[in-house]
Order: structure tokens, then sequence, then C-alpha cells
């Protein structure tokens, strides 16, 4: 079998390979996917495994800015992953993973991630659980209950906001010093605005989106950086109280919204758990933000069998870190436990459960440098 790059030629046959794998898409659907997936072909961004002329399966790295304690970075996201039934279980997705991850790294992408549909595959090629999208349901008439606190001014967005919606992110997730929420690229942005069944609305420091499903209303994101935007944008969702019963809502896991609530007793939260990892563990650790009285010095040794591991002593302090090569023990990660490291994971957590080994005196120091509460508002 060989691996190669896709051509618009090989949409078709990577179509039929996601009904097979994840059922039909509807006539509208199909060209919007067409439309999202044809600057990734361009790019380097979409792999087959071809066994002949038949295409076997197919990946897709979706570009992302990924946001770890406010400080963004490029976030390569894996999608599309698909198997012909016939080749399954003969290796081929580890295959095509190994392929799209090593892309990721010639495209200079330090992280990845993706949410999984089986855990095995992935987690043999090195990702690891680290964060959740939280969908939350909410009484409708509980967020109409959120009165707005002074005056902002919110418009409908459209495509050509993209890059005014990016510079929100930007602002929010900074401020906040979020962890793992992404944006999308300004292309991708611009290609969603477009959608006609989706409500969009944008302030000067915010923004939502959301959309009818069913008889409940469903908000994918909500994004303020001020007390008074948050709450405009809430009420106006809260406002279809009179129709709709519940809104389901993608929220990060201490959202303010949650604390606006007059009453909050028992919530039904489903929770869509996506997997991590770092490419390059000198440029990941480089480019992600820590806290700034957070101080840290160890050396840790990183197995990672598809990148190739290594000895890094990482030097972190006033809200930045570097890894540099070193040649002297230290502790002990496997490329798993390193990228849930990196996400938050604490260090007991990972000796339990056999992803680290070694001396635990920079276990303290590096709980309180990498400490994060992952989520993303996104599903790709």
């Amino acid at each position: 079998m060989d691996i190669r790059d896709l051509t618009p030629e090989d949409l078709d046959d990577v179509l039929d390979l996601r009904k097979r794998s994840f059922g039909p898409l509807s006539a509208d659907d199909r060209e919007r996917w067409r439309k999202a997936v044809l600057p990734a072909l361009g790019e380097g961004r979409y792999l087959g495994v071809f066994d002949g002329t038949r295409l076997a399966a197919a990946a897709r790295l979706r570009r992302f800015t990924q946001w770890w304690h406010g400080r963004p970075q490029p976030m390569a996201g894996v999608a599309g992953v698909t198997v012909g039934p016939e080749d399954r279980g003969r290796g081929v997705g580890s295959r095509i993973m190994r392929a799209v991850i090593g892309r990721a790294g010639e495209l200079g992408d330090a992280v990845s991630a993706l949410y999984p549909a089986t855990t095995a595959i992935y987690r043999g090629v090195g990702f690891e659980h680290a964060g959740a999208l939280n969908n939350v349901r909410l009484p409708a008439e509980s967020l109409r209950a959120i009165r707005p606190s002074g005056q902002v001014k919110l418009r409908r967005m459209g495509p050509g906001d993209a890059a005014e919606l990016m510079s929100v992110l930007h602002r929010v997730h900074g401020e906040a010093r979020s962890s793992g929420p992404v944006s999308w690229d300004e292309d991708t942005w611009n290609l969603w605005l477009a959608n006609e069944d989706d409500f969009l609305y944008l302030a000067d420091d915010g923004y939502a989106i959301y959309r009818w499903k069913g008889d409940d209303m469903e908000v994918e994101n909500v994004v303020a950086a001020s007390p008074e935007t948050l709450r405009a944008l809430w009420s106006m969702i809260g406002s279809a109280s009179t129709i709709a019963h519940e809104v389901v809502a993608s929220v990060a896991p201490d959202d303010p919204v949650l604390w606006l609530l007059r009453e909050r007793t028992k919530e039904r939260v489903q929770q869509v758990r996506w997997m991590f990892r770092v490419l390059d563990v000198a440029a990941a650790v480089e480019r992600r933000g820590y806290p700034e009285q957070a101080a840290c010095e160890a050396v840790v040794t990183v197995d990672d069998p598809v990148r190739g591991g290594g000895t890094w002593r990482l030097d972190i302090s006033g809200g930045s870190g570097t890894a540099t090569p070193v040649e002297e023990p230290g502790v002990t990660l496997s490329v798993n436990g390193f990228s849930a490291l990196y996400a938050g994971i604490p260090t007991r957590t990972l000796r339990l459960a056999g992803l680290m080994s070694g001396h635990d005196r920079h276990d303290q120091a590096l709980d309180a440098a990498f400490a994060a509460k992952p989520y993303m508002l996104d599903y790709f």
C-alpha cells in the first residue's frame, strides 16, 4: 500500500469512505464539505492510503489556532479519519495516522488534537485524553432571567466578518488565560458564517452562534470579554424561551453563564472527549503560556516511537518556557504522558496510570507550571 496526497479527483472516493464510516451526507452537506476540504488539498493537509488505485483510508489536517494558558499557537486538528470496512484490522488506520503525524510536523505544527471515535488506535500513536467539549442542557426560561446591564451594540455577522471574530477570540482567550479552545482559519470561518440556518451576532468584545434544533435551541459559541456583553448575548438567546423548551450549549467547565443562573442544582452535561499530542517537545514548550508565578526546572525524557524522543531540560518562569536537549537522567514519560502533562493532567495521575516514572522531586513544580482546565467549544 502507498500513501500520497489526495487531489480533487479523489474526493468522490473519499466521500464513499465517509459514507461507509459515518453514514451518508445530504447533497447540501456534500457541497459544503467539498468547499471546506479544497484548501487542504493544496496545502498538503489531506493524505490517503492506496491499495493500487483503490483508496483504502484517508485523514485530513485542519489548520487551527489553539490557546494554552492564554497564549495562541498553531495546532493540527486531525479530522475525517476513515478506513474502508474491508481494510479494518490490517493496520491501515495506524499507518495513515503515522503519516499525518509526520506531515503535521513537516508543516511546523508542534501540537495536535482530535476527537476519537475509538481510543486505542490514537493512543497507540501517542495521543492521550486531555479535555472535553461540554454540552450542558439548560431550561430556556433560566436564560431569559439573565437581564442585560448597560448598552451593548449587537449586529448580525456574515461572510467577511471572520477577521473581526478571530480578533475577538484572541482577546477573550488571552485575557481569560484559556487552555484548549481553538479558532478555525479565516477561510473556514467565512464558510461557516455563510450558513443561513445559524443566528450569528457580533459585539465589540464578543459573539454568539446558535440555531434551532427541533424544539430546542443549540448554542455553539458564546464568547465575551465583558460582563455587559456576556449578559446581552445570553439574554438574547434566552428570549427564545417562549418557544424553545431547552438550550443545549457548549460551555467551558467554569463558564460564567453558569453563575448567572438563578437556580442551579442538577445539570445534564454531555462530555465529548478529545485527545491531544505533542509533536515537537521544544517548540511546544516554547509556544505555550504558563502561570506568571510558576517556576520549574526539570529534566524529562520523552519516549516517542513515532516522532523520535529525547531528553530535555525544562526551564519555566515568568509565564514562558524553554526545552533544551541534554544528556542527563531525569523523569521519564511516554509521549502520551508528556502530552497529558502539557494539557494539565496531574503528575500523580500520570504515575498511577503508568505514563510517568522516575524521581518525584519536581512533580509539584511541574503540576504548577502546566496547570490547566482544558476544554473546547468546537467539534471537528
